[in-house]
């Protein structure tokens, strides 16, 4: 029999019920969406247009928090070992549902301010070098149970320089998702050692040889991270994360009727990709791992006409994430981004994984097509609490 909770965290069910929605979609059986496979080419077109402006030598890094960490041309990661780095990218990934559109951060050593994803990754990098997610004074450069567990709104809010002027989406939501981090952290000594440090998981995780698929670190983050996610869903009192009923979803047992997506845990793990290498690892595997379905994404999807809205009213009101019009939009964002690499690839004549097409790429068009018609916001209003989008 299927264990539906090991089913439900594999990439290979993701897929499976992202183009399983998308073929029905195809056949005109969804009830929120068309498809317009005529308008794929020129979405790759465009993708691969921002991918040759931004990389002009085609180097395209992966998509990855280490991105944000640069932002402004600063290399801000620098001078930090291996454990450092990853502990940095686990809590920064965690902090990186969207920010809103009146939020920001000033950095005072640059004089540079930034907002969205790049402004809390800057935020998130000062704030752990400042030892907020750090429980011994001595060692600010770490994260780890103690340090995690103890981290109030109050002290996230004045990290991020949030204020009544500067509002921050989710700001709860986001300090009880690191407290609970950090209680994940100390029931998993196996994995994250004595201290409850997300770093220890490198020596946990890559053998003798040296290497590591990119699956069993998400695997490893989902099995172990399960009960940090707030969603309520569960399957036999066992918590699912970011895992969503979609009644036409087909699957065994009693995983049926459930669309996966583990977005964060799936960012998270791009994110760790570079540090596990920096620290000698060989991670195969890459592209296991699937598109993220977030809003830049499925907007891009959806501003360049390859996903039509069968009734443009639905863009009038505001979403959740757990509503079917929102599980059908990220199973078919991640469906659809299977079918566009390829695409983007051959507009670019150079082949590169799904994690450099995401960075290239869809991420960055789908960014600036929203400002383009929306001023940045995505073309369907999703309620956020800081723990998924």
């Amino acid at each position: 029999m299927t264990d539906p909770i090991a089913e439900l965290r594999t990439t290979a069910a993701i897929r499976d019920r992202a183009r399983f929605l998308l073929a029905r979609a195809r056949a005109g059986e969804s009830a929120w969406f068309t498809v317009d496979d005529d308008a794929l080419p020129g979405t790759a077109a465009e993708v691969a247009t921002v991918t040759r402006n931004r990389y002009p030598d085609l180097n395209v890094p992966f998509h990855s928090r280490w991105r944000h960490f640069e932002a402004g041309g600063v290399a801000r990661g620098a001078g930090l070992d291996a454990p450092a780095m990853i502990d940095l990218a686990v809590v920064s990934v965690l902090l990186d549902a969207g920010a809103g559109p009146q939020w920001r951060y000033d950095e005072h050593a640059t004089g540079l301010s930034f907002t969205r994803s790049e402004g809390l990754g800057v935020a998130s990098w000062h704030a752990f070098t400042d030892g907020l997610f750090s429980g011994d004074p001595d060692q600010p450069l770490r994260a780890d149970a103690t340090g995690l567990r103890a981290v109030t709104p109050e002290a996230l809010a004045a990290a991020f320089q949030v204020g009544d002027d500067n509002q921050l989406v989710g700001l709860d939501g986001r300090a009880g998702l690191l407290r609970r981090l950090g209680a994940a952290l100390a029931a998993n000594p196996a994995v994250y050692g004595p201290d409850g440090r997300p770093g220890a998981m490198f020596d946990a995780l890559v053998g003798s040889d040296n290497v590591v698929s990119a699956h069993a670190i998400l695997s490893a983050l989902l099995s172990t991270l399960s009960e940090v996610w707030p969603s309520g869903n569960a399957i036999g009192g066992q918590a699912l994360g970011d895992v969503w009923r979609h009644p036409a979803v087909p699957g065994p047992g009693a995983s049926a009727g459930w669309m996966p997506f583990h977005k964060l845990s799936q960012w998270l793990t791009y994110s760790l990709l570079e540090p596990f290498g920096w620290a000698g690892a060989r991670v195969t595997g890459i592209d296991e791992l699937t598109g993220l379905p977030e809003y830049r994404n499925g907007g891009l999807l959806i501003d360049t006409g390859v996903l039509g809205l069968r009734d443009v009213a639905v863009t009038q009101r505001a979403w959740s994430v757990g509503d079917e019009l929102v599980v059908e939009w990220r199973a078919l964002t991640v469906a659809l981004l299977d079918e566009l690499a390829p695409l983007v690839c051959a507009e670019l004549g150079a082949d590169v994984p799904l994690a450099c097409v995401l960075e290239g790429g869809t991420w960055q068009a789908g960014r600036a097509t929203a400002h383009r018609l929306r001023g940045g916001l995505p073309p369907l209003t999703i309620i956020s609490d800081g723990t998924v989008f």
